[in-house]
């Protein structure tokens, strides 16, 4: 049976396929039977192969990527359960999941949220630099939830949220042209593609990351520890 999954998953997986027949022993034939009669377990089997590679994904980065680029926290900036959040202010899933983060934090004052500014999408980069810059005066929150609240990053609403947030205009366009900016949204990238992410929101919580707006409530369950 032990022999039979491994070669089911790497069938599933696309890789080491052939190893796996010749190490086990066992036909195509055989393993082709196998699955055929009992099909309920290849969803269980893909799921657990995934959860797998992104926890080996996860281990190389693991500590970086929950040290947030300094001021770029929502909630408890001390807190012990930290959340990641890839996200781009032109992502309307990412605006979705707004509320959503925004009710964990209500409901868990232990809950630190590091966000990765990822901006995958065209004309999001200067409202990237812009968070970070906002981050950099200690006002990053109030421009986070003011930009998403006013739409897409068009250079009038990127303004708007500054001036809501009270930024210096003048430091925060210099330090938005800044190396420094410019090295955290690379990383942010680097990071991004070594997780396996293939778009906005994404997230990392322990040795968990996953993508999509996947809701408060599975959300809730995966801060809480109660997710399988």
């Amino acid at each position: 049976m032990k022999y039979i999954l491994m070669v089911a998953i790497g069938l599933l997986s696309g890789f080491g396929g052939a190893a796996l027949f010749t190490y086990s022993g066992l036909g195509h034939a055989q393993t082709h039977d196998y699955l055929v009669a009992n099909p309920e377990i290849l969803p269980e089997m893909a799921e657990a192969y995934q959860t797998k590679q992104s926890r080996e994904r996860l281990a190389s980065v693991a500590g970086p990527v929950s040290e947030p680029f300094d001021g770029a926290v929502l909630g408890n900036p001390n807190g012990s359960k930290t959340l990641v959040k890839f996200t781009d202010y032109a992502c309307g899933y990412c605006r979705a999941s707004v509320a959503d983060v925004d009710r964990l934090i209500a409901a868990d004052p232990d809950l630190r949220v590091v966000i990765r500014e990822w901006p995958i999408f065209d004309g999001s980069e200067e409202a990237a630099r812009m968070g970070l810059a906002a981050a950099d005066q200690g006002k990053y929150d109030a421009f986070f939830h003011a930009l998403f609240a006013l739409g897409s990053p068009t250079a009038d609403n990127i303004a708007a949220a500054a001036r809501t947030a009270g930024l210096d205009m003048e430091k925060a366009r210099t330090f938005a042209a800044s190396d420094e900016v410019s090295a955290e949204l690379a990383q942010n990238s680097g990071f991004a593609q070594q997780l396996g992410f293939t778009g906005t929101p994404s997230w990392v919580f322990g040795d968990r990351s996953f993508e999509g707006a996947v809701g408060y409530d599975q959300l809730k369950d995966i801060v809480s520890g109660e997710a399988g």
